[in-house]
């Protein structure tokens, strides 16, 4: 299930240094649920067609120097339309002075104002990548993350089947561990994922018959890492003889994680395998795919020239 996400107005504010010129009777309450902020330069033209009053607005230099060619009674007006649409807070930029016909009309239809030392490209730009962060939809899921040479690595597998025991291994030869038992998965972008572990169970390792084990203060603090990108999948089942196991990797395999398909590699283990290495090599070898590069495929290609010279010597 895909968990939904809100932020409140007050943390954005925190988050932000931005003053409260104004705050409504419902302040405490407002939550932010989409990650757009936008610049009403046509609604204070008088242009309303696809207003988006969940959005929070933020207006600059540019909107108060056409205001300022206004009449009070004109800038009243356009305000008094403005606030109705009862959007979260109007957010002023730069320390600009806020007009009183702004700050009359605020109160009037109870609209938080708020103001802002940045520029106003800026503020927009660093909330709506914050806003996305924090509302992006996310999942969790049983497994262990790992950074491996750079690679995301989300090692799943049914209880007890050894990810922990692997996950520890890796830190032994100076990989990373991001999560542990439970990963948090945010989709960040439309093509990419991030996870990372909840607060309460971030930096433990539970090692069954050992038991819990703080990683960063048994490893050290660079052998944690607060987030990574997943960028490989990594399967692992209990060895099956009357199983068929791919032995090229000619066909890339994927799993689809809210809506994102990651690579996917499947990993049957038995006794006597590596794992810990085996993991190493899949982080390798799926970052040589990214750069261009597949093994299999030249494999395969040495192979088949090889028949077709030998065939054309036959013949």
């Amino acid at each position: 299930m895909v968990d939904t996400y809100c932020v409140p107005l007050t943390t954005l504010v925190k988050e932000f240094h931005m003053e409260v010129v104004y705050a409504a009777t419902d302040y405490q309450s407002i939550r932010l649920t989409v990650a757009d902020v936008a610049r009403p330069g046509l609604q204070l033209a008088g242009y309303f067609d696809h207003f988006e009053p969940m959005r929070l607005q933020v207006v600059g230099n540019v909107e108060v120097s056409y205001l300022q060619k206004l009449s009070p009674n004109e800038r009243a007006m356009i305000y008094d339309r403005l606030f109705s649409y009862k959007f979260p807070a109007l957010i002023i930029a730069r320390s600009i002075r806020v007009d009183p016909e702004c700050l009359e009309m605020a109160k009037k239809h109870n609209v938080t104002l708020l103001r802002s030392a940045d520029a106003t490209s800026d503020i927009i730009s660093a909330m709506i990548a914050y806003l996305k962060a924090a509302l992006a939809p996310r999942i969790t899921r049983h497994g262990v993350l790992m950074e491996v040479y750079g690679e995301g690595l989300l090692i799943l597998g049914e209880s007890g089947i050894g990810k922990s025991e692997c996950a520890v291994e890796l830190l032994k030869r100076g990989h990373r561990l991001i999560a542990d038992d439970a990963v948090e998965i945010k989709k960040i972008t439309e093509s990419s994922l991030v996870g990372n572990a909840p607060t309460l169970i971030r930096n433990y390792i539970e090692l069954r018959g050992v038991g819990i084990i703080n990683v960063a203060k048994l490893f050290g603090m660079g052998a944690v890492k607060a987030e990574n990108e997943i960028n490989l999948v990594v399967n692992i089942v209990q060895w099956n003889t009357s199983e068929v196991y791919d032995r090229l990797g000619l066909e890339q395999q994927y799993m689809e994680i809210l809506g994102v398909n990651v690579p996917m590699v499947t990993i049957p283990v038995k006794p006597g395998r590596n794992l810990a290495v085996i993991l190493e090599v899949a982080a390798m070898n799926n970052r040589q795919r990214k750069m261009g590069y597949n093994a299999a495929l030249e494999f395969t290609e040495q192979i088949n020239r090889h028949f077709d010279e030998t065939l054309g010597r036959t013949v």
